[in-house]
């Protein structure tokens, strides 16, 4: 059977493009070689897009459907854990017994940090944002960890990916109890993975903390969600810098910084911090006029989505561990909580909401229960970031993985047309 082909007529000129199909999907027109005949494509926000080819994760926004590897994301997250999920989208497979185990265990003993990389957070002001101390401190991971950097070599691929995993929750949880002014708490091998950074953020050396089980079964969950999400923001700033030959610290720490945006990682963040702004039920009805207003610049945050145009799949599970934890810590008459879930109500029911298909998305439930298991607001990116360092890690050694080329994006240069340099003494 011949390729399907695109056609693409400018004046006399004909130009055929080969059409390529995925597994799932719409088809995709290859114009890789428009360039040679002196034309390129203009597509802002890569709306239409497609820069790599990639078997990790799909996502259907029109039908809401989210596959890490082909699962579907309400069964990961629902029966799986996260480091089983972090196996599966390094390896393409999910584990035996045997190489879950043999994976487990390696992730625990590379969660120490050198002891040296403490010293780093001194050079940071206490009141610094923990997402500032996470791209100085990841990125400077290389410095200490340069023995397999070998980004050609599969086992330093692997190594670096351990250690990526491993060490981020301990580096996060550093970032914390900096902040605070408490004493650094180190990983304890006994724990789970979710369980172990709990202990970190709040253990102190005076006593010993036990976490409790729906809080971090809670913390997996959301891990798991946030684990990897196609190719936005973060992921294609991974990609394009891992595309220079980059090591793998510095283009995970340049993914930290593109996360760190509040259109992007920042959205769970921003909603605590517009829950807080409506400040009580009896206010609701003002802000929601005023989302409703086109001509006003209030926005509901954490409702509707730019790649979802049906219900999030992962709103859905957010929104039962979120129930969950709001019912094993009693907080269901917090006036932030109360406020949180009469607008889901509305959003859930109300027509313009209803209409416009702007329903709670999993940054809404993940900031409430965040909130609920007593993380600070400015710590919500780190707990993204550190979710999402597996699905950065996947892409990147995908990418190095294959035959791949150096990012160049084009432009359409609208600025000035060839001008004489005027010295200073003769311009108006």
């Amino acid at each position: 059977m011949d390729k399907k082909k695109a056609v693409l007529h400018i004046g006399d000129q004909k130009i055929d493009f080969d059409i390529l199909s995925g597994t799932l999907g719409y088809d995709v027109i290859d114009v890789s070689s428009l360039s040679k005949h002196d034309y390129f494509t203009y597509d802002p926000g890569f709306l239409s897009t497609a820069a790599c080819e990639s078997k990790i994760t799909y996502i259907d926004g029109e039908k809401g459907i989210l596959l890490y590897r082909g699962y579907p994301i309400d069964q990961l997250a629902k029966h799986s854990t996260f480091l089983e999920v972090c196996y599966l989208l390094l390896n393409g497979e999910l584990p035996s017994k045997e190489q879950y185990a043999e994976f487990s265990k390696a992730v625990t003993h590379h969660s120490l940090i050198h002891e040296q990389i403490r010293n780093f957070f001194n050079g940071f002001r206490r009141d610094a944002h923990p997402m500032a101390v996470m791209v100085g401190v990841v990125g400077a991971l290389s410095a200490f960890y340069h023995d397999r950097l070998d980004i050609k070599n599969p086992e330093h691929r692997k190594t670096c990916a351990l250690r990526l995993v491993a060490k981020m929750p301990t580096i996060a949880a550093m970032c914390y109890k900096y902040s605070i002014g408490q004493p650094f708490m180190p990983p304890q091998n006994r724990l789970s993975y979710a369980g172990n950074y709990l202990h970190m953020m709040f253990a102190t050396p005076c006593e010993e903390t036990v976490p409790n089980p729906v809080l971090v079964r809670a913390l997996d969950r959301i891990f798991i969600l946030h684990a990897d999400h196609e190719q936005n923001a973060s992921t294609s700033t991974v990609r394009l810098a891992g595309s220079t030959g980059a090591n793998p610290y510095a283009c995970i720490s340049a993914g930290i910084g593109a996360l760190w945006g509040p259109a992007h990682g920042g959205a769970n963040e921003a909603v605590l911090n517009m829950l807080h702004e409506i400040g009580d039920v009896s206010k609701i009805d003002k802000f929601i006029a005023r989302a409703k207003n086109p001509k006003d610049s209030f926005r509901l945050m954490g409702f509707g989505h730019r790649v979802y145009k049906n219900y999030d799949p992962r709103a859905k599970v957010m929104r039962e561990t979120c129930h969950e934890v709001l019912e094993a810590l009693g907080a269901h008459n917090d006036p932030i909580f109360k406020l949180a879930m009469a607008l889901e109500k509305i959003a859930l029911e109300d027509d313009y909401f209803v209409e416009k298909k702007l329903y709670p998305n999993v940054d809404f439930y993940s900031g409430i229960t965040l909130s609920a298991l007593g993380i600070p607001t400015n710590m919500f990116t780190v707990i993204f970031a550190l979710a999402r360092t597996i699905g950065w890690v996947a892409h990147w050694n995908e990418m190095i993985s294959s035959p791949y080329r150096l990012g160049r994006p084009r432009q359409l240069y609208t600025g000035p047309t060839e001008r004489p340099y005027v010295v200073i003494n003769n311009r108006p």
